[in-house]
């Protein structure tokens, strides 16, 4: 194995240092490190971060290999800095048995980019009706610690509790995608003055927030682990400190499209900015960004969402909702969170992989920089500014809400076990 001798690099933003990464671990922190044959990389200006961890993440594969492959989707995560993501249960078949997992956890492996930790479903085709094989996907190679229906909600107040006693056994957690399905039938875009304007189906907030509520009671009756999945609305945050008031064992994430966009870019119809959840209110992003910086939403994650180009360049109604997030969620969240001083560079660290490893269980992942850890890390020019460009994004899909802004900072490179995934800002494989 190679070894890197990385020179002059700001860890967390912090005094310049040398980093020696050899053996696959972070060998030698300091000033004038010095290594025979190692390759050197000169970091001046450069912050180092923990390789990042993304708690949700939609591969597509298997079955809709036309939108994404876990080579392009984890070549995507490697170019935004992660080293580690959580391939959601939604494919085609569904991830509800140990065999599906496993399949997944070996295309992680062969791709060999990042590390894949696939989600496995709750229920049985994620139908809602009874418990997919959880213990067998838990004992499988694949090792499955979070179970999720997302993109569906678990309805069934019974079936939600019993997953949740089900998981408590090998410290499992169940991820809620909360939607009361009851309140948004039909539901287009957020209900307020864009969807009165629009002429679309209101999606209500309450929709949300009552599965939020529900769950977090059910999690601290059985004393169990609930993660809720992509949270967007200002009452949803206040519902996750009253349970944390409580000592509910409750985490919760936050996108980076809701932490930015609202759902006045709706206007145009344009079904890019068609999401599940909905696009907020202004009020909403705020409420999202402080509750993220004083940690009553846990971790950022990015419901990386692709699509392939007929299921969502039609019109409103019957486009797919979702967008993709993985080469920009770095870049946004440096935006909405360390230029306005909300969060600084160990804050993001937290924020975006020491919080989701430990939510998920992601070994050798979210550590701190410091000698005998694993090189898994990620460097980042924060004086840079890119402009998104579709046409040149990794991912087999091009559904970014973002195509021709521009947006602060760069990864530049990213380091699995001390191989390069990344350098110069280009993926090596």
């Amino acid at each position: 194995m190679t070894s890197w001798l990385i020179k002059g690099v700001r860890p967390y933003g912090e005094e310049p240092v040398d980093l020696l990464l050899s053996g696959g671990v972070i060998a030698e922190v300091g000033s004038g490190v010095s290594a025979a044959g190692a390759q050197r990389l000169d970091a001046d200006g450069l912050v180092a971060l923990p390789g990042l961890v993304d708690l949700h993440t939609h591969l597509r594969e298997p079955g809709r290999e036309d939108a994404e492959t876990v080579l392009t989707g984890t070549r995507a995560a490697a170019l935004g800095g992660y080293t580690a993501v959580f391939a959601m249960a939604n494919t085609d078949p569904v991830a509800d048995t140990a065999g599906v997992v496993e399949q997944v956890w070996r295309l992680g492996r062969e791709a060999g980019l990042a590390d894949v930790f696939p989600v496995g479903a709750v229920t049985v085709g994620l139908v809602g009706q009874r418990l997919a094989e959880l213990g067998a996907m838990a004992d499988s190679a694949a090792g499955v610690r979070v179970f999720s229906d997302d993109g569906r909600c678990v309805a069934d107040p019974a079936l939600m509790r019993r997953a949740l006693e089900y998981v408590k056994a090998f410290d499992g957690v169940i991820a809620q995608h909360a939607e009361e399905p009851r309140l948004t039938e039909g539901a287009q875009l957020n209900e307020g003055v864009w969807s009165a304007r629009l002429g679309l189906a209101g999606w209500p907030a309450a929709a949300e927030e009552a599965i939020i509520a529900r769950d977090a009671l059910l999690a601290g009756h059985v004393g169990s682990r609930l993660h809720v999945c992509h949270v967007s609305t200002a009452g949803s945050v206040e519902i996750l400190r009253w349970a944390r008031s409580k000592g509910f064992r409750v985490t919760a994430e936050v996108t980076p499209h809701h932490l930015l966009l609202t759902d006045e870019l709706a206007a145009g119809y344009d079904p890019v900015y068609k999401v599940n959840p909905p696009l907020r209110t202004e009020a909403d992003t705020a409420a999202l960004r402080a509750a993220l910086a004083e940690g009553v939403i846990d971790c950022v994650a990015t419901d990386h969402a692709p699509h392939a180009l007929e299921d969502k360049e039609t019109e409103w109604a019957v486009a797919r909702p979702g967008m993709l997030g993985l080469e920009t969620a770095l870049s946004v969240v440096v935006q909405t969170m360390l230029q306005p001083g909300l969060l600084g560079w160990r804050g993001i660290a937290d924020r975006m992989s020491a919080a989701p490893a430990r939510i998920g269980s992601a070994g050798g992942h979210g550590h701190d920089l410091a000698v005998g850890q694993p090189a898994t890390l990620v460097l980042v020019d924060p004086e840079a500014r890119w402009t998104v460009d579709p046409g040149r994004s990794a991912s087999r899909s091009r559904n970014t809400p973002f195509a021709g802004r521009e947006l602060p900072a760069r990864v530049i490179a990213t380091f699995l076990r001390g191989v390069p995934t990344v350098l110069d800002g280009k993926a090596q494989r």
